[in-house]
């Protein structure tokens, strides 16, 4: 039988960042009904990232529901001394994100989408340049698609 420190580290096993959160509504005959749409990054700092969407009429269930779908949806990202292996340039819809690979103790030059994936990743030294829309959720999925295209 498991214990309860054993379900606190299994929790803790990915880092969790919700990213942006929409109030949506639809006209009903009877009224609006209203519910809540969450983009949220998981990682464990190690090479492995996810990304989810969950729907709920409350946030807290649409927040659970986009952690198991992220956690469903890792990709793993190969790293060279903290970074990333080479450029890349990703197009995913009106989404153009860059990404350079940067020398040890420069950080993280990212803008917030690509950031916090980054991070999740467990990336150290990395430059990107976010380069079509300013959509979030948009350029969340373009950096993810940009990691995953490396090969190990």
């Amino acid at each position: 039988m498991a214990s309860v420190g054993q379900f606190m580290e299994e929790a803790k096993e990915f880092e969790e960042k919700v990213v942006q959160v929409n109030r949506v509504s639809k006209k009903t005959k009877g009224g609006n009904k209203i519910g809540f749409s969450v983009i949220v990054v998981v990682g464990n700092k190690k090479g492995k990232v996810g990304v989810g969407l969950g729907k709920a009429k409350d946030v807290a269930s649409a927040i659970r529901k986009a952690v198991n779908r992220a956690k469903k949806s890792l990709v793993s990202v190969p790293t060279v001394y903290g970074t990333i292996p080479y450029d890349v340039l990703i197009k995913r819809g009106a989404a153009k994100v860059l990404l350079k690979p940067a020398p040890e103790g420069s950080g993280v030059i990212a803008g917030g989408a690509v950031r916090v994936v980054v991070e999740a990743a467990g990336i150290r030294n990395i430059s990107s340049k976010i380069l079509g829309t300013k959509n979030p959720a948009s350029n969340i999925y373009a950096t993810l698609e940009a990691l995953g295209s490396f090969v190990k």
